[in-house]
């Protein structure tokens, strides 16, 4: 670190603060000074979390700028309590979703197809796109003021974790772990791949029941279904085995409408007696309950869809159209066969919906290669049960014990070209090999997998790979396992679990993670989720260019409580620029009033102001200190706001003013030590605030110092603070002269003094109250002027205070125009009025008190005492007002 300048040579604060020209020349010169990187020879305590990697098709979003924000505080203050702090970054290759930005470019520019390039040029298209265009979230970053080691970036299809990839499949693939097997899957007809259940979302869509009797007669059943052209791969019909309705027909066979030919009737546990007619069709090859069916009963199980969900080798003319043209030419088919028994349309249900794309997903019957997770997910369960990993809020651990426990094997072949290509390969007679990192492929004859991995099963191993798994890297045996994962609750299934998963199996039972931490969603200022149809979605680019990133981080970090959503509107983010303003002309009048930071704090001229603010800062270093361990950023931002906007500024600068101002009578040693309270607290109150918002602090911090980097400058310690404990006498004093100061405030605002006036006044019974010493400061603050001779007080305002009364004599004649107070006072009196009047006839009529939620009678009586109140104040007001 460089010497600390002297206060003569520090750097002076321009009037106003303005981020854009400061953030990211402020942010280079923190990469370029090396703060960010991780060394694990430094001989200090480890301190790790890998960047939850966006996609390289990705930019930032609200749900990125509060888990970037989240994340660089823990670092940030990490880093400054002495630990060696890595946040490594890096991105994700999304397969889907890469493959189809550059498939869409390709159509766009001249009608091409990847089938037209083949494999290898559409890869190498792919590679040219992500150099020139993907990856553009990594200088949004930078916006953010992310503190990450850029030097270790990586990508998940880079050479290192490409090696990861395939050691891990082929260890799970000899452990019998990795499996292939025909299953119904997932999948979608646009993006033409498997997706797993964590890929699909389901919301209602208004579709149809369609009831359709086949057979004749007594030989004859009834089912329904939304899917009707699936009929046409029907291989049976099942029932409950207890359902005396259809005893006569188990073992039987029905006649399948328009197809013709003969289907057996099963009796099957699966289906509930009390739904519907209590017999369903039986499609295996098109529905996941139908194939476990097909199988327990040996159906056959034929496909009448092809790869783009069209109807295909179905045997019947309706071959050729797309599912939902057949779906409405089979059930005229079946009306005109008089099949049709009911109808229900529109009939609300729950349809599976590709994530990417938003595709209608079809259930489909299909060779892929699975993980066996019942070993490793028990693995993740038991990691989280005994401790070993801590999920924070802990409400959230029955979560994923649900998700965990109840695991379906995970498909994780996708048929798609971008991504890690499957490494196994076929050979003559059926023989199969899986191929390590460090294997030759086989020999001609053999023929690799054409299909490539879920991208969740490279980021899987994001925890690990980034630090040099396989290998026994510095970094790994340093950085693992990571500190903290923080990441939103509604990825916990699909990326969490995974992670915990497959690093429990890679690192011998180590799980990724020491805590989980997760934070909500973000919503709009009416708790509605974001969303370009509703139009209410928030660009954070836009909000850093309107009020710079610390004004959006501050926000984020004070709505971000553990595992519940936030709402957010730009106003808000409006009021935290405030904040900063208020923040940055507080250090220029600290700065402008002598704050020195090196100054001797001597014990004998501290004043009860001085105390008391020590106290405080002392206090609340203590409670930040602990909400951050505990996750709590909303609270600890609240807490530092608060105590920065109410008790720093609004009190202790004008009492350390006051008592600065003294110095002109000779008590210089005083105002000195007051100068180097001030310049203290406002010290640990910026080193408070860095990891929050770091370009504004750091910009004050190193004006007020002198000294290099507040990035680098030590986390505040209780030991930092003179005395050796909170001194209640003192607060209790400062506490009453806060009251009588407010007071006097209040009284003078209704008697419509301007602030700044000074207005004549007699204390009486301040020395009784415990108040002597502090009766120059009551006076400044409250504007308060001598009295003369001859001085006639026309009115009076008394305050209780814990150690007694004070009486404050005021005299306002000459200052305010007394019939227009009057006027204004009669005007809101009966303001008042009315609203007792009001609220007072609502609470009094039965038929809205018994009627009327109990939060709105709540309000109704809430505003009826605030009537109350302020007629009270308004009478007391006018009665003080002198006749004339």
């Amino acid at each position: 670190m460089t010497e600390t300048l002297p206060p003569q040579q520090r750097a002076e604060l321009p009037s106003r603060w303005e981020p854009a020209s400061v953030e990211a020349r402020l942010y280079q010169r923190w990469v370029d000074a090396g703060y960010f990187t991780g060394d694990p020879d430094s001989g200090k305590p480890p301190f790790c979390i890998v960047i939850p990697p966006p996609n390289v098709t990705g930019s930032l979003h609200l749900g990125h700028a509060m888990d970037h924000t989240l994340i660089d505080i823990l670092t940030r203050r990490r880093r400054m309590q002495g630990y060696d702090a890595l946040w490594l970054p890096g991105m994700d290759h999304a397969g889907i979703a890469t493959q189809n930005v550059v498939e869409r470019q390709l159509a766009a520019s001249d009608s091409t197809t990847r089938h037209d390039l083949g494999r290898e040029q559409f890869v190498e298209k792919v590679w040219e796109w992500k150099a020139e265009s993907g990856g553009t979230i990594l200088g949004q970053m930078r916006r953010l003021g992310d503190g990450v080691d850029w030097s270790r970036e990586r990508f998940t299809l880079d050479e290192g974790l490409s090696r990861s990839v395939q050691t891990i499949f082929k260890r799970l693939f000899d452990d019998e772990l990795i499996y292939r097997a025909e299953r119904i899957i997932n999948w979608c007809p646009r993006c033409r791949t498997a997706l797993s259940d964590i890929e699909v979302d389901h919301h209602d869509d208004d579709g149809e029941l369609v009831s359709i009797r086949y057979g004749d007669g007594d030989r004859s059943i009834v089912v329904a279904t939304t899917r009707v052209e699936t009929m046409l791969g029907d291989t049976g019909v099942a029932v409950h085995p207890d359902d005396e309705r259809y005893a006569h027909l188990v073992g039987t066979e029905i006649e399948l409408p328009i197809v013709g030919r003969r289907i057996p009737v099963v009796a099957d546990e699966h289906v509930d007696p009390a739904f519907g007619t209590g017999a369903v069709k039986v499609t295996p090859a098109h529905d996941p309950n139908d194939f476990e069916i097909g199988r327990r009963h040996d159906l056959a199980m034929p496909s009448i869809m092809d790869e783009g969900a069209v109807i295909a080798n179905s045997g019947t003319r309706f071959d050729g159209l797309d599912r939902f043209a057949a779906r409405e030419a089979v059930r005229e088919e079946l009306r005109a066969q008089g099949r049709i028994v009911a109808e229900k349309r529109p009939y609300s249900h729950s349809v599976g919906h590709c994530s990417r794309c938003d595709t209608v997903v079809e259930p489909r019957l299909s060779k892929q290669w699975f993980v066996k997770v019942e070993p490793l997910a028990r693995a993740a369960g038991d990691a989280v049960r005994d401790g070993r990993t801590q999920v924070h809020p802990k409400e959230l651990e029955k979560r994923y014990f649900d998700w965990v426990d109840n695991m379906h094997d995970w498909t994780i072949s996708r048929q798609l070209w971008w991504g890690h290509r499957i490494p196994v390969w076929y050979g003559p007679d059926g023989a199969v090999r899986c191929v390590g990192p460090d294997e030759q492929p086989p020999g001609e004859g053999w023929t690799q997998d054409p299909d490539v991995l879920d991208t969740w099963f490279s980021s899987g191993l994001w925890p690990f790979s980034t630090l040099g798994w396989p290998d026994d890297t510095a970094d790994l045996r340093h950085y693992y396992p990571t500190s903290v994962l923080v990441t939103g609750y509604d990825i916990l299934f699909f990326w969490v679990a995974r992670m915990m998963m497959l690093g429990l199996y890679a690192m011998d039972g180590t799980p990724p993670f020491e805590h989980v931490f997760l934070h909500g969603l973000i919503r709009d200022q009416f708790g509605k989720k974001m969303s370009k149809s509703r139009g209410n979605t928030i660009d954070p680019l836009a909000l850093m260019d309107t009020y710079g990133a610390d004004a959006l981080r501050f926000t984020l970090a004070r709505g971000s409580n553990p595992g519940s959503d936030m709402s957010l509107s730009e106003e808000w983010v409006a009021g935290s620029r405030n904040f900063g303003t208020k923040l940055w002309n507080a250090a220029r009048f600290a700065l402008a009033n002598g704050a020195d930071v090196d100054g001797e704090i001597d014990p004998a001229q501290l004043t009860d102001a001085d105390r008391w603010i020590l106290d405080r800062v002392g206090a609340v270093t203590a409670e930040v200190d602990a909400l951050l361990e505990d996750f709590q950023f909303a609270k600890a931002t609240e807490l530092l706001y608060h105590f920065t906007w109410d008790e720093f500024c609004d009190w202790y600068l004008e009492l350390a003013k006051v008592q600065i101002g003294q110095s002109a009578d000779g008590n210089t040693a005083r105002a000195e030590t007051t100068r180097a309270v001030l310049g203290n607290t406002l010290d640990v109150l910026l080193r408070l605030l860095h990891p929050i918002m770091p370009f504004l602090t750091e910009t004050l911090w190193t004006a007020l110092t002198g000294e290099e980097s507040l990035v680098v400058a030590s986390w505040p310690r209780l030991t930092e603070q003179a005395g050796s404990g909170p001194d209640t006498a003192v607060a209790e004093r400062i506490a009453a002269v806060q009251k009588l100061v407010t007071e006097v405030r209040r009284f003078r605002a209704d008697q419509g003094l301007r602030p700044g006036q000074w207005v004549p006044a007699r204390l009486a019974g301040a020395d009784s109250a415990g108040l002597g010493d502090q009766l120059d400061a009551v006076r400044a603050l409250a504007r308060l002027g001598a009295v003369e001779d001859g001085f006639t007080p026309t009115a009076t305002v008394e305050v209780g205070l814990a150690a007694g009364p004070v009486r404050v004599e005021l005299d306002t004649s000459g200052t305010i125009d007394l019939a227009a107070e009057r006027a204004r006072l009669t005007k809101d009196l009966a303001v008042a009025e009315k609203e007792l009047s009001g609220t007072e006839a609502k609470l009094g009529n039965p038929k809205f008190t018994e009627r009327a939620p109990a939060d709105v009678v709540a309000g109704i009586a809430a505003r009826r005492e605030a009537a109350v109140a302020d007629i009270e104040r308004i009478r007391a007001a006018l009665t003080a007002i002198p006749e004339g």
